[in-house]
């Protein structure tokens, strides 16, 4: 059962195979089994994708209940350590700079799970792509997904000391147009437009537009940019703390900075959550329960 809803969830055997640790010919030879037991064609190939039929379509759901209950069940009883895999996706930089540092907490906690550590921005189709969970910064919304808040980030104004040095340090909102700043343009991926900056302005908030010599979509090029000197970016604290320690970045208009960024963990809506996803959730909170206000 749990073959058969990692192919339909993946559209491959190859995929479904890889995930679970079982030669293709394997799984191959499974499904066949399961077919004549049953009785029913479960599953539609083709030369490229494997899509349930719709006697396969109910089966799946079924499966996805009973595996949920079953784990479920086995959780009640359970008393030796968590074991498993666990599938998780979280930004590289998140990762190294405030999960690395206690990673050794969760792992010291459970020897015996194993994990993989996705390292990306992009939005994460969880259930084709077998992950167990994603922590992301912004909004979000996705009504298949349980959203956890976890933290609200503050979020700061950056330039390069050598870039102020050339263009002035503004000591208003209004500055950052008449000293002719620029801004390093970060691409919406969802407009296609360089999202403007964004100061708090006593009880409300102004968004300013800069003109921008580069653009950009990834928050790793917007940082190595900033530090060479290619404008004004904005970015969580955490991201560039030892940069504004050392004096490579100063903080731009600290009076009005940006509103902060929520970081949340979304994981599939089922009704049952693993122990080994429990278990990681929980820690996740317990690093960022010293943050400001969720």
């Amino acid at each position: 059962m749990h073959l058969f809803v990692r192919i339909v969830e993946r559209g491959s055997f190859s995929a479904a195979a890889s995930d679970i640790g079982i030669p293709r010919a394997t799984a191959t030879n499974s499904i066949k089994a399961l077919e004549r037991r049953l009785g029913v064609r479960l599953l539609q190939r083709t030369t490229r994708h494997v899509a349930p039929t719709s006697d396969g379509e109910t089966y799946v759901q079924k499966c996805r209940i009973f595996l949920s209950d079953l784990e479920a069940m086995e959780d009640e009883f359970a008393t030796a350590s968590v074991r498993g895999h666990l599938r998780i996706d979280v930004n590289g930089n998140l990762f190294r700079q405030v999960l690395l540092p206690r990673f050794d907490e969760f792992t010291a906690q459970h020897p015996e799970l194993t994990l993989h550590i996705g390292d990306g921005d992009r939005l994460v189709d969880l259930v084709r792509e077998g992950v167990d969970c994603v922590v992301r910064a912004g909004e979000v919304s996705d009504s298949g997904m349980v959203i956890r808040r976890l933290a609200l980030m503050p979020e700061v104004t950056v330039a390069s000391s050598a870039y102020v040095a050339r263009h002035g340090m503004p000591g208003s909102i209004d500055d950052l147009h008449a000293q002719a700043h620029r801004m390093i343009g970060f691409v919406s991926s969802r407009t296609g437009a360089a999202m403007p900056l964004e100061f708090r302005d006593g009880e409300g908030t102004t968004l300013v537009t800069l003109p921008s010599t580069i653009t950009v979509t990834s928050s790793d090029m917007s940082a190595a940019l900033v530090r060479a000197g290619y404008g004004v970016t904005q970015a969580p604290r955490f991201r560039f703390e030892d940069d504004l320690a050392s004096g490579v970045l100063v903080e731009i208009l600290p009076l009005n900075p940006p509103t902060g960024t929520p970081l949340s963990v979304l994981y599939p809506s089922r009704r049952h959550m693993t122990r080994r996803l429990r278990v990681f959730i929980d820690w996740l909170v317990h690093v960022f329960e010293d943050w400001p206000s969720k």
